[in-house]
């Protein structure tokens, strides 16, 4: 079994006149966490979008723990039921109670059964750190505290890789580190993890490789240390000044 549960190659993603992701290769090692930085419109989402088949690629090819990633929609949904999905938006159900969005998908998908889907959620909802939220519905929660309830949703799925879409991007600034603290804590414990994310500490801290992209094209990439302290591209060095201050 290979070391690389995600082997993207030569993807290309074209929308129309615009290509937004351009001949990209990327592999990501079993229980490691790639991050993904670069300015808006670089392509960094639509990569993470084509893993799990929410865009489909216009050419290359993407395996996903040793599923070839194609039309066939016995293996999308394969690649799916190992991949969990953090968006910028929560999307939680807000006639559900916290506990009901976490157990929802696990009952309907997984088919649990009762006694373990909601032992499960609560596994999880401690996990992130708000048990005590289990009885409340997302309107009576922070922006924070529906992002976390998000990603113990999409952990109870028992996913083996789970994708981050710039998670804390639509939180208030004092929010942003309660979820960073679940994503870092989750690097540690050896989920497979790709993030797209302006978060550069957070990149600093919890990845063990950086990619950067810039017009769909990944400009450069490495370990973390290296790259924030000797970047070898002038784009990348253009990016570093702009954003760490």
């Amino acid at each position: 079994m290979s070391d690389d549960i995600i082997i993207i190659e030569h993807l290309v993603k074209q929308f129309k006149a615009l290509r937004a992701v351009d001949d990209v290769s990327l592999r990501v090692g079993r229980g490691k966490v790639l991050v993904i930085i670069g300015p808006s419109g670089s392509g960094k989402s639509t990569v993470l979008r084509c893993i799990n088949h929410l865009e489909t690629p216009t050419s290359g090819t993407i395996v996903v723990d040793g599923i070839h990633l194609d039309a066939k929609a016995a293996h999308i949904n394969a690649v799916r039921a190992e991949v969990g999905m953090v968006f910028q938006q929560f999307n939680l159900f807000p006639h559900l109670t916290v506990l009901d969005n976490v157990c929802l998908a696990q009952r309907v998908v997984r088919r649990r059964p009762e006694s373990e889907y909601k032992r499960v959620a609560i596994a999880q909802l401690e996990r992130v750190g708000i048990p005590e939220k289990a009885g409340a519905y997302p309107s009576q929660l922070s922006g924070g505290q529906q992002q976390r309830v998000a990603i113990a949703r999409a952990l109870a799925m028992n996913p083996k890789i789970m994708l981050f879409d710039e998670p804390t991007s639509a939180l208030d600034p004092e929010m942003i580190k309660e979820v960073l603290d679940v994503m870092q804590d989750l690097a540690r414990s050896g989920m497979t993890m790709v993030c797209v994310t302006h978060e550069m500490g957070f990149a600093r801290n919890a990845a063990d490789e950086i990619v950067f992209m810039d017009k769909g094209k990944i400009v450069e990439q490495g370990d973390p240390e290296t790259f924030y302290t000797n970047p070898r591209e002038e784009r990348t060095r253009a990016f570093l000044s702009q954003i760490l201050h």
